[in-house]
């Protein structure tokens, strides 16, 4: 039986352990037909390329810092050389120092920490747009991931203001990539147990209060809801869907208490 990936070419950016969305998504992307692409960069390189054979299909790893203009200008090629082309992209990349910027530190947090987090969980996503547009064409579909930053959450401080700006350029990068048939769109996912997660101090009272709160329970450990919702809107299923969240968080952002 086809998949609803049946011969999409999908570059996930942003996969380090076999614990994070990233890797999830490759994965239920794969098993849904698509041929995947996986990036990473510098240290985190090496344990891409390890945890890249845990797929089911070994991906081709492509070294990718979208913080870099050299990297960002040479993707091209370096998709070109496994594929001819891209439908969709999958934007899985964020950083905030966790001594500076989180875990109660939101007055304290230095500029120069802030203006990083900004740039590689915000201003990254329009980055990763522009260097994969031309590999896209009408039908093409960028997804990124979120943590609803329309509230305040405990501990989570410049990452919820660098989340806020992520979901503000989604919104833009719809207005201006319609035009050429391309949709963004964002998933955010309730707090799940990932890498980025353990480096919050304080994360574990968001994950209890979810468990607590959240209608349909939620489950801490499974990544592939979250991985679905993305391979979804990466799928022709939302053909006429752009600028858009879409929640996989058990229904807790609808509850008031």
């Amino acid at each position: 039986m086809a998949g609803i990936l049946d011969g999409k070419r999908i570059l996930v950016a942003g996969v380090t352990m076999d614990s994070s969305i990233g890797f999830a998504t490759a994965k239920v992307a794969q098993e849904q037909g698509a041929t995947v692409l996986i990036s990473n960069f510098g240290r985190a390189l090496g344990i891409t390329r390890r945890i890249a054979k845990r797929l089911p299909v070994e991906p081709p790893v492509l070294e990718l810092d979208v913080t870099d203009e050299d990297h960002l200008a040479g993707l091209e090629a370096q998709v070109r050389e496994h594929v001819d082309g891209l439908d969709g992209v999958v934007h899985s990349i964020a950083y905030g120092n966790p001594e500076t910027l989180l875990g109660g530190r939101f007055l304290t947090g230095p500029w120069p920490d802030v203006a990083q987090a900004v740039q590689v969980s915000a201003y990254s996503l329009k980055s990763l747009a522009e260097a994969t547009r031309p590999l896209m064409g009408p039908g093409g579909s960028i997804v990124g991931l979120t943590f609803d930053a329309t509230v305040a959450w405990p501990a989570y401080d410049w990452m919820g203001v660098a989340k806020a700006a992520l979901e503000s350029t989604s919104r833009y990068l719809a207005r201006d990539l319609g035009p050429h048939g391309i949709r963004s769109n964002l998933v955010s996912a309730g707090p799940l147990k990932t890498l980025a997660a353990k480096a919050i101090p304080g994360f574990e009272d968001l994950e209890s209060m979810w468990s607590d709160r959240a209608p349909l329970g939620w489950d801490n450990t499974d990544h592939a809801p979250t991985a679905r919702a993305v391979c979804a809107l990466l799928s022709d299923f939302f053909p006429a869907t752009t600028g858009e969240i879409i929640h996989v968080d058990g229904g807790l952002h609808a509850m008031g208490a």
